[in-house]
């Protein structure tokens, strides 16, 4: 008996022991537990990053449109500013024209890059005047018309150009270009090279240097594949006779519906200074060439019968 007294508090301390070692789990697991929810609940924030970039979609919309506002703003503004940097070029080539400044010498004028100048014998441009917007024809018609020279014309012409030699072609016709735009200088090498080759024939060929409408860039020479057996010459490019050509006839009933005129017709010699020359078909405008065609007169006399002299003559 008393040795069962005295074991009764190991067992009581046994029992305490067990009894506390079972409350520690309890104790420990709801820790243990937890942090799992904890982590799951902390991953939800990429659900509200993935819907941050559709707010951030948004932006990137506007932006274009913003940059697209942006630059469709600026080009009026460098619109504007192309507009207006010519405009001070403009004075220059106006002011030396025979409309502002008829006091001039003839030698020293500029044309006003407009369609009527008048060019003659007796009224001639300066040695520098060069037309603006000047462009190759080989860039717009083929080797059958440019025949491969390295003709030149101004821009505004080619439109006019192209649908009369269309038109010329689709009647079964065959024109082509045999000269243009001629610089001064380039006026005197062809005027010396008739003037060695046929000098009874070099004032009906060709003009003095700066006495040429071929410097106003906006006079075309035609040719006909016919002429050298009318003429009875292989190798000739120019004769009066290209009159009696297709081509020679299509041109000269129809040239003025596209905008250009003969400016040296056969009875206006004394008037131009020059002879007949069929071939010579000037850019004027449909209004004014129609209005020269039912008249039955040259720009020239036109002109000289309306308008003061243009400037001082000088001898060619």
């Amino acid at each position: 008996m008393r040795s069962a007294v005295r074991l009764l508090p190991v067992v009581l301390l046994c029992l305490l022991a067990a009894a506390l070692a079972a409350c520690r789990p309890a104790a420990v697991a709801p820790v243990a537990a937890l942090p799992t929810p904890a982590a799951s609940a902390t991953a939800r924030p990429p659900v509200v990053v993935t819907t941050a970039p559709t707010t951030a979609s948004t932006p990137p919309s506007t932006p274009p449109s913003t940059a697209a506002s942006t630059a469709a703003s600026t080009p009026p503004t460098a619109t504007t500013t192309a507009t207006t940097a010519p405009q001070p070029t403009i004075p220059p080539t106006t002011v030396p024209s025979p409309t502002p400044n008829r006091d001039i010498p003839c030698n020293e004028r500029f044309a006003d890059d407009g369609l009527l100048t008048v060019v003659t014998l007796t009224y001639g441009l300066s040695r520098d005047y060069v037309p603006r917007g000047l462009v190759p024809l080989d860039a717009y018609f083929d080797s059958d018309v440019t025949l491969g020279y390295p003709t030149e014309l101004r821009h505004l012409v080619i439109g006019p150009l192209a649908a009369m030699i269309a038109d010329m072609r689709a009647a079964g016709l065959h024109p082509f270009i045999i000269s243009g735009y001629r610089s001064y200088s380039a006026q005197a090498i062809a005027r010396q090279k008739w003037l060695e080759q046929e000098p009874e024939r070099a004032n009906i060929l060709s003009a003095p240097p700066g006495f040429s409408e071929h410097q106003l860039g906006t006079v075309v020479d035609f040719g006909s594949p016919e002429l050298p057996e009318i003429v009875g010459q292989e190798d000739i490019e120019f004769h009066t006779y290209f009159y009696k050509t297709s081509e020679g006839f299509w041109l000269a009933d129809n040239a003025h519906r596209y905008g250009f005129t003969l400016s040296y017709p056969f009875e206006a010699t004394e008037i131009t200074g020059f002879f007949y020359e069929p071939w010579h078909y000037r850019y004027v405008g449909v209004e004014m060439a129609t209005q020269l065609y039912n008249d039955h007169i040259s720009l020239t006399e036109r002109q000289l019968a309306t308008e003061p002299p243009p400037c001082i003559p000088d001898t060619p």
